[in-house]
């Protein structure tokens, strides 16, 4: 299979989807350059069309090969970019586009596939299921657009790169999210093709490694994997072409855990005002947590690969941010069950300044005095130093302390409403 790409052919597909994509910014941060002490530029594919930057790899796939495609149409597998990047593209080609997508998918997804044009069938309890259903079809006189591994993908994917390089000749790291391999293979490919010594970094969701494990093994394999707030890289197997790129043109890949994507995502809209999704906030993740570290003074490009977040999970996962950047805190203490005990306490968290979100006061629990009642506080603070300055205070009280957020035994979310 071919894995290299000329610089004439990138030059080529960002010329033929011009027109139909947006050359998005990439924005400094004087914010973010501060912290890791060294240049951060934001590569915001949150704003091109769709809202990430499938659109790029599904319109060359679309416009470079539109003599070739059958009469039916086109037809992909997707829970979400993919989808909509092939359905707008085939709809503004005037090709009709048949999307697969497992049961599971979102219905804002779905609407959105809608929306562009596309034809949604739901199929399978996995991508992998939508995927051999969307093969199926094709055989029937459909195009079958492959989310990843295929060169004309990769490709257009790689206009990115360009951008890049355009806007900032003289980048010395790009942090780009990794699932099937697509997005970073034509990173990777655009940076050697243009003489570029940057270094070249996937980030994974660390529940799912595919591309971790396969570059470590030396072979593609299929991982075992659990839900992730980055379900856009949720792939449990590379592609074939694309392991090769990344085996050849990309220096490493760093795993992020899920609390570091939640802070990741919560940072950028705090600091920046950027929704990203999961898989947008990985790069910034893997800086946070020490994953990846910038050498100092270097000008390192984040892409921020999309912003496609459902709104139902929006919520819980800044919840989650916060509560991993130490701006929410949780504490369980036993009171004495008399009057104006519970005043004394919030008058006491009121005096540190930190914020009451939720009380749960429970007489009923096992193992207490029939004297006391248990309480559980959700307070908001200003960060990791001031929930520490609560603890303190609460214990200095004389408050016997039944469980706090950062103990392994405190109760979940869930019991506290």
């Amino acid at each position: 299979m071919k894995s290299d790409i000329s610089l004439d052919q990138f030059r080529q597909a960002a010329d033929l989807i011009h027109p139909y994509i947006i050359h998005t910014p990439l924005v400094h941060s004087p914010t973010f350059s501060k912290i890791f002490d060294c240049d951060i530029y934001l590569k915001l594919e949150n704003l091109q069309k769709t809202g990430s930057f499938k659109i790029r790899g599904a319109a060359h796939k679309i416009f470079s090969r539109r003599n070739e495609m059958c009469s039916g149409g086109v037809v992909a597998a997707s829970a979400g970019n993919h989808a909509q990047g092939v359905a707008l593209a085939a709809s503004l080609a005037g090709l009709s586009a048949t999307i697969i997508m497992p049961e599971w998918a979102s219905i804002s997804k779905q609407e959105a596939t809608l929306n562009y044009g596309g034809q949604v069938m739901l199929w399978g309890k996995s991508i992998g299921e939508s995927l051999d259903k969307a093969k199926e079809i094709a055989e029937t006189g459909r195009t079958f657009i492959h989310p990843f591994d295929d060169v004309d993908i990769i490709t257009g994917q790689g206009t990115l790169g360009l951008e890049i390089l355009h806007d900032l000749p003289d980048v010395e790291m790009i942090l780009a999210p990794v699932g099937g391999g697509g997005l970073i293979s034509g990173i990777a490919l655009a940076a050697k093709a243009m003489s570029s010594e940057a270094a070249i970094i996937g980030v994974q969701a660390g529940v799912c490694p595919s591309a971790s494990e396969a570059l470590h093994r030396g072979h593609v394999k299929t991982v075992r994997a659990q839900p992730s707030i980055a379900d856009g890289i949720s792939v449990r197997q590379v592609g074939q072409l694309t392991f090769e790129i990344m085996r050849s043109c990309v220096d490493r890949i760093a795993l992020v855990d899920e609390a570091g994507i939640a802070g990741a995502i919560l940072m950028l809209l705090e600091r920046k005002k950027i929704l990203a999704e999961g898989a947008g906030a990985v790069p910034l993740a893997a800086l946070l947590s020490r994953a990846v570290s910038a050498p100092k003074g270097s000008k390192v490009v984040l892409v921020i690969s999309g912003g496609n977040v459902d709104s139902p999970l929006l919520g819980r996962i800044l919840h989650q941010g916060l509560l991993k950047n130490g701006r929410i805190m949780r504490v369980q203490v036993q009171l004495d069950d008399t009057p104006g005990s519970l005043a004394r306490l919030l008058t006491l968290v009121a005096r540190k300044k930190a914020n009451v979100l939720h009380i749960f006061h429970d007489r009923n629990v096992m193992n207490v005095p029939l004297y006391v009642t248990s309480v559980s506080l959700e307070l908001e603070t200003r960060g990791a130093h001031h929930m520490a300055e609560v603890f303190d205070e609460i214990q200095k009280a004389g408050y016997p302390v039944l469980g706090r957020s950062d103990h392994p035994d405190f109760p979940p979310p869930s019991s506290i409403r």
